[in-house]
């Protein structure tokens, strides 16, 4: 009887080790996963792994976005409690333009809608907001607070975060982006780097 026991618990443990050389540990990419980014904010920082596999072109938008510091100064504009935190509109720099927050982005659209099947909306996704049409998704970008499976046929998901989600849950609308970056990026040109305007 006790070289059952022994043997199942043998097996239970290697088991449970290869399980756990699956999962990402906080901070730590998943497989399959590309660039870190880096949000610091005033409440602390967070950190999303994007999915260039499955969201070729939306990652790539964002990653230029980032590395022309569009996001840097910025404000979270949108807050829904157990929902979604929402950032990405320039006119948040300036707090006299609050009833206008929202309805900016940079100019230049995504292109297409990289809607995948495998990358869900659980809690922490990182996906691109838009006003009905994917492919018109620009610069603003959510986080999930919780998961919003309902949004998996509109919405891009393109990153998840692997650190920092208790900063995002703290985060309130109003609170500043002190800056965006990509971890482990070379260093840029100064034309790269100039903020989008």
């Amino acid at each position: 009887m006790s070289v059952r026991i022994l043997t199942l618990v043998l097996a239970m443990t290697v088991a449970s080790t290869e399980v756990s050389t699956q999962i990402a540990k906080p901070g730590q990419t998943s497989p399959g996963a590309g660039p870190v980014i880096v949000v610091e904010t005033e409440k602390g920082t967070f950190e999303f792994e994007t999915y260039p596999n499955e969201a070729p072109k939306t990652v790539e938008h964002i990653i230029n976005l980032v590395n022309k510091r569009y996001y840097n100064g910025q404000r979270v504009h949108r807050v829904v409690p157990g929902f979604v935190i929402q950032m990405g509109d320039q006119a948040t720099r300036d707090m006299t333009k609050q009833e206008m927050w929202g309805r900016g982005n940079s100019g230049k659209p995504v292109g297409v809608a990289e809607i995948s099947k495998t990358r869900r909306h659980v809690r922490g996704a990182v996906a691109m907001a838009h006003s009905g049409d994917a492919a018109k998704a620009d610069a603003q970008f959510y986080v999930t607070l919780a998961d919003q499976h309902r949004l998996d046929p509109d919405y891009t998901v393109f990153g998840k975060v692997i650190s920092g989600m208790d900063v995002v849950m703290k985060i309130v609308m109003g609170d500043r982006i002190v800056r965006v970056t990509v971890r482990g990026a070379t260093s840029a040109s100064p034309q790269d780097l100039e903020t989008v305007q």
